[in-house]
């Protein structure tokens, strides 16, 4: 009688291979995805399409930055890009990782803003997180080359300034609307150009 087990053998070892074969591929789809959800995610803030950024998002998305944890929606985070266009904004994604199902981003930017809180560029490093295939989570894990103090300074300067000179514009730094974008660069440009100005 002859022995069926080389051929069971045989079969359970092709089984292992185009499963280990299939999970491989999965992992590196996997990866591909979050990477191209990233890219995708700055490339529609460059390209100034919402449409874009709408798509990589989940439902409902979380940002953190420090202790701040603000909830959106895929409508109310339209305001946010809104408010971020006013400063014309221009990322580069320096680098994408992809760590135990997180994406980590490096991230550089400049803006008038920046330049204005003598920050420009800026690097800084973001953790994305995904649900079903779309980003549900964005922390701000650190500006390793901030300049914090400064930053500071500079926003304490124009806040007072403001206030005393153009208090219709007063609030500008909490207003996260499209309004409050642009009293924050209007407020910059009358600083700026003060008599006293340097």
């Amino acid at each position: 009688m002859t022995s069926t087990l080389p051929i069971i053998t045989t079969h359970i070892k092709k089984i292992f291979f185009v499963s280990i074969l299939v999970v491989g591929l999965g992992c590196k789809d996997k990866q591909q995805t979050a990477s191209q959800l990233v890219s995708g995610y700055y490339e529609g803030f460059v390209k100034g399409d919402y449409e874009q950024i709408k798509s990589t998002l989940s439902d409902s998305l979380v940002t953190t930055e420090g202790d701040f944890t603000m909830p959106f929606s895929r409508e109310s985070y339209y305001e946010k890009f809104k408010w971020d266009s006013v400063f014309r904004p221009v990322y580069r994604l320096k680098d994408i990782r992809i760590e135990d199902d997180v994406a980590i981003a490096e991230v550089v930017v400049n803006s008038p803003r920046l330049v204005f809180l003598k920050n420009s560029p800026m690097t800084c490093i973001y953790r994305f997180q995904f649900e079903l295939g779309k980003i549900a989570q964005i922390d701000n894990l650190e500006c390793p080359d901030a300049k914090w103090k400064l930053w500071e300074k500079r926003v304490n300067e124009l806040v007072q300034w403001t206030k005393v000179h153009h208090p219709e514009l007063d609030g500008f730094l909490n207003d996260l609307t499209m309004n409050g974008a642009q009293n924050y660069m209007k407020a910059i440009r009358l600083y700026e150009s003060r008599p006293n100005s340097n």
